[in-house]
């Protein structure tokens, strides 16, 4: 059976290969196309098309990768959403999951327009005609080809909300640390929990044992099972 569905899934992507070049012909060099495999985390880019976040064939998933992994067959669609890239590229983006026969998630389509220069058109025009309203404030998201990369950057984005260092927090502000990478879905990642107790310069089984409790804690708020 596994080995059906696998073939099954191998002839989705390569249906929608194809599919990569045709979106990103039709948008023009301000877009990028990516088709992941979610079944090789690591390397989870089989086709790419256009430069928008710098992905390559062989790859890994971003940060969005993580969560709809973490989601697992739960996962939906993300349409629409507006994000930063670390270089501060302002993009349009729509994460369509892939799923098999038997409803399994194991891949997405992502889509991602470069809105920058119509972001500051549209600033321009709403400043002469005195509509000043500030942007919102918007996410950085990290889409890198190294599965270390993003897992650092998600590690370092969730410490710089708390008080400090990790000597600094508390036993609650560890706890939420935790959960809120593996929230992200960081520790669907394979040796994540060895690279975030190095980023955090703790033994591996202090992180163990934070993720632990951590996962303890958020089913015991909600209502379900460890």
């Amino acid at each position: 059976m596994d080995s059906e569905l696998n073939a099954e899934r191998d002839a989705i992507l390569a249906a929608l290969t194809p599919v990569v070049d045709g979106i990103a012909v039709t948008f023009g060099p301000m877009c990028d196309v990516v088709l992941h495999d979610y079944r090789s985390p690591e390397k989870s880019v089989v086709a790419v098309a256009g430069s928008v976040t710098g992905r390559t064939v062989g790859g890994a998933m971003s940060e969005i990768g993580m969560r709809v992994l973490a989601r697992g067959d739960a996962a939906a669609d993300e349409l629409n959403y507006v994000t930063r890239t670390r270089g501060g590229t302002l993009v349009k983006s729509s994460t369509m999951v892939l799923r098999d026969s038997t409803g399994a998630v194991f891949g997405a389509l992502c889509v991602n327009v470069d809105v920058g220069a119509v972001t500051q058109a549209h600033g321009l025009l709403g400043a002469l005609a005195g509509l000043g309203a500030a942007p919102a404030e918007l996410p950085t998201t990290t889409f890198g080809n190294d599965i270390d990369s993003v897992v650092d950057a998600l590690v370092d984005a969730h410490q710089s909300k708390q008080r400090g260092s990790w000597a600094e927090l508390d036993r609650a502000e560890r706890l939420e640390l935790f959960g809120g990478l593996d929230t992200r879905g960081v520790f669907a990642v394979r040796g994540a929990v060895e690279q975030v107790a190095a980023r955090l310069g703790i033994s591996r089984a202090s992180a163990y044992n934070y993720l632990s409790r951590a996962r303890a804690a958020h089913d015991t708020s909600t209502g379900g099972s460890a």
